[in-house]
């Protein structure tokens, strides 16, 4: 028979000392027991739903951030903005608007990440999504570039949480031999966004549907998905390492047992015997201010710093598509349509990683991608035919996906179940403020180097951060998140 745990009720009066240990010692027990049993579970169709269901939330980031770049033009055409401004911080610049995203993605990593640790995982990715869903909608019907901008940052801070939410819960609940295929997952969905939006644009953002302006149309299908989703992802279950780190040991084996319950009848026969000896136990003694002591320091300089770096890499092309096209004397249909030919690469990295996610140590994973973005995007830079551009530039969106893959799980795995959302949110801020400065930088870059000035640029952040995480990273690959964070 199945073994499950439950916890002993609390003392109504105060124990002596020695009784106080013995329950410690059973509490303590109960947790390295719950936890060994999630390590242990198999691969069954219920686990890779709700890593698939908490995905779906990661699909509205990647079709907003993509989103950017592809109704750019649009924006430029409807009057509300211009491509580049005297001023660099003019409200009716393409590059606030982008800024504009990245401030409240920094809001809402930075800021608001505590809240999935003191409210639990699924609670506030909920909300964050309703958030998220409301400020879309209003943004679509605005008739100025302060109003766009002010609910594109709202949109941005419910994105920002969501984010972070997510990708905790995803570390928590995956066994250890599962969770760098969990995280391919986490991108192969979102990424699967990315063609949707740019398709829309290129058919609705030369065009006034339904007499709006088309980017507007494109702006509320990702509410509209937004709302859909809420739906179908309610039914999602706590984190019970959460549940665990709060001292509700009573509700963590009850969501562990019920997991079980599914997992062992799609499995078809007894589930593995847990090890709970193997795993160092969970404790509620972890403060934010710990991310700054050894051993994690030296973790939240190297991922802050890489954060910073990459996304000028990351979002310095994938947001800045059309216009780069255009640079080069592309009309506005044919840059469209030609980033929609590219985009159909970013599903594929992610699912192509899926067969030996977890066989490739993370980091070396991370720095080999960065790797081939240097180089494909030099390739791309040196290109003037539309065969060229499109080749290179699928072959660099198939990097990036690699390198965003890579990194989410990565840093995902490197702090205590206890102050996971806040650390990640914290390394992962530093991406989001470095990207409201980004859109500024590449405009600067593309109007004094051109083209060919934007890439350069890419390629040596990409450099560095090759060098940051294969000097500075720890291997994670195999380990369990306790034993990771001892």
């Amino acid at each position: 028979m199945r073994q499950t745990f439950t916890a002993a009720p609390a003392s109504a009066g105060r124990a002596e000392p020695a009784e106080a240990a013995h329950s410690d010692a059973g509490r303590d027990a109960v947790a390295r027991g719950i936890v060994a049993r999630l390590d242990r579970l198999p691969a069954t169709r219920h686990i890779w739903t709700i890593v698939f269901l908490l995905s779906l939330g990661g699909c509205f980031e990647f079709y907003d951030l993509f989103m950017t770049g592809y109704i750019a033009p649009g924006l430029i055409t409807s009057g509300l903005f211009v491509k580049t401004s005297t001023s660099i911080f003019a409200m009716n610049s393409i590059a606030a608007f982008v800024a504009a995203t990245f401030l409240g993605l920094f809001i809402g990593t930075m800021g608001l990440g505590f809240l999935a640790d003191r409210f639990g995982r699924r609670r506030i990715f909920v909300v964050a999504l309703l958030a998220y869903t409301a400020a879309s909608i209003l943004m679509a019907f605005q008739q100025s570039a302060v109003g766009v901008n002010l609910f594109r940052l709202l949109a941005g801070i419910g994105l920002g949480v969501e984010m972070v939410t997510i990708n905790t819960y995803v570390a928590e609940l995956m066994p250890k031999d599962l969770r760098g295929r969990a995280f391919a997952i986490t991108q192969i969905v979102p990424y699967c966004a990315v063609p949707v939006v740019a398709l829309m644009s290129w058919w609705l953002v030369p065009q006034q549907p339904f007499g709006l302006d088309g980017w507007r149309c494109v702006v509320l299908a990702s509410a509209i998905g937004a709302a859909f989703v809420w739906v179908i992802r309610l039914g999602i279950p706590e984190s019970p390492r959460w549940l665990v780190s709060r001292g509700r040991l009573d509700e963590a084996a009850q969501v562990t047992q019920q997991i079980e319950r599914v997992v062992e009848r799609e499995y078809g026969s007894a589930l593995p015997q847990p090890a709970p000896h193997e795993h160092s136990a969970p404790t509620t003694e972890r403060r934010f201010v710990d991310i700054l002591k050894a051993p994690y320091l030296k973790r939240t300089i190297m991922m802050s710093l890489f954060n910073a770096v990459s996304v000028i890499g990351f979002y310095g092309f994938s947001n800045w598509i059309p216009s780069l096209l255009t640079s080069k004397g592309i009309g506005l249909v044919h840059s469209l349509q030609y980033s929609f030919l590219m985009s159909i690469a970013l599903p594929l990295g992610p699912t192509l990683f899926f067969w030996f996610a977890d066989k490739v140590e993370r980091k070396w994973s991370l720095v080999g991608s960065s790797g081939a973005i240097a180089v494909f995007g030099l390739l791309f830079a040196s290109q003037t035919g539309s065969a060229g551009l499109i080749a290179f530039g699928f072959c660099m969106n198939l990097a990036l996906t690699i390198m965003t893959y890579s990194f989410q799980t990565y840093q995902s795995e490197l702090y205590p179940t206890e102050i996971r959302a806040r650390a990640i949110g914290f390394v992962y801020s530093w991406s989001r403020l470095a990207a409201i400065f980004s859109g500024f930088l590449v405009a600067f870059f593309l109007r004094d180097f051109g083209s060919t000035g934007v890439f350069y640029m890419i390629s040596g952040c990409m450099v560095f951060v090759m060098l940051l995480i294969g000097i500075m990273g720890p291997a994670t690959r195999g380990l369990a998140l306790e034993d990771i964070n001892r």
